[in-house]
């Protein structure tokens, strides 16, 4: 093997930090055997892993990129290995990185979070809130194992794995004239302005939903804050759509609001648990798909 383990943590450490200095510090030895290590990496695989910036660190370049995503893998695996090798197979421990779409977010991962710390005490969970395009990037950077997201934006690179159908649904204030409809027809909303949801990807896909109907909607607000989203709703006679429904009916500054579904036939999104298919899975990671898949299958 023209590399060892060690020399993969001093480049993740390297990469992580942005600094030979750092890096030495984070995995406690010198210097100069972090410098040696990238170099014999390069050496070895025939690129550039970084950018050298004279007094301003280092950046990593498309190869080193690539195998940061690959190297972080690698030894989340071999720490599954060395555990297994001192007989704790069974104990799950170390960390976990999951991202997660930020509308989501809030709505269902304190709550798994929660059951997963009593049933997995050794592992710590780190999350990563990002929008849809932000929480692919994280999966390609191999920032984060998988991700709880909409089947959204998917290449071939992306293994999803559903955890349910997520009908889209209208947000009104309680007194707004369609309210008290069982559900709402979006070329009846779209007479009333619209507040939209304004995250990468998400801004696109609510505005394809409409004009793909051959409607053309008036924007009155545009924001990436959900809670902003609902707020201005609850205001005015204005209506939004969306996937992300909270259990609560009330804005943050205490307006009731009101759900609707849409009457239109389309496509039904997916909510489920992204990863890279070149990637395999750690058991951690396996632990908390498992709890996912119980806790939707049971609600």
């Amino acid at each position: 093997m023209p590399f060892t383990l060690k020399q993969l943590r001093y480049f993740v450490a390297t990469a992580e930090t942005g600094s030979v200095t750092l890096a030495a510090q984070r995995v406690n030895i010198s210097q100069p055997s972090v410098s040696a290590a990238i170099a014999e990496l390069e050496a070895r695989f025939g690129v550039d892993l970084f950018v050298r910036h004279h007094a301003q660190g280092l950046s990593l370049t498309p190869a080193g990129r690539e195998l940061l995503t690959d190297a972080k893998s690698l030894l989340d695996h071999a720490d599954d290995v060395r555990m297994g090798a001192m007989g704790l197979g069974q104990e799950l421990e170390g960390e976990l990185h999951i991202g997660c779409f930020q509308t989501v977010a809030p709505l269902i991962l304190p709550h798994l979070m929660g059951i997963f710390a009593k049933q997995h005490p050794e592992i710590s969970v780190k999350l990563h809130e990002n929008h849809v395009q932000g929480v692919l990037d994280g999966l390609r950077a191999g920032e984060f194992e998988f991700a709880l997201t909409y089947d959204l934006g998917l290449d071939e690179d992306i293994e999803f794995d559903t955890l349910a159908e997520v009908p889209l649904h209208c947000i009104l204030a309680k007194d707004h004239p369609l309210a008290k409809q069982k559900a709402a027809a979006i070329a009846d909303l779209i007479n009333y302005p619209m507040v939209l949801l304004a995250l990468p990807h998400s801004r696109d896909y609510f505005l394809s939903i409409i004009y793909g109907l051959g409607l053309q909607p008036r924007v009155a607000h545009e924001t990436p804050n959900f809670e902003m989203v609902r707020g201005l709703v609850a205001h005015s006679d204005a209506f939004s759509i969306m996937h992300s429904r909270p259990l609560s009916e009330w804005s943050l500054d205490g307006r009731r609001l009101a759900f609707l579904p849409v009457k239109e036939k389309l496509r039904p999104t997916r909510l489920g648990l992204a990863r890279l298919k070149k990637l395999r899975p750690t058991k951690r990671s396996l632990a908390f798909a498992e709890l996912c898949h119980k806790h939707y299958a049971e609600h």
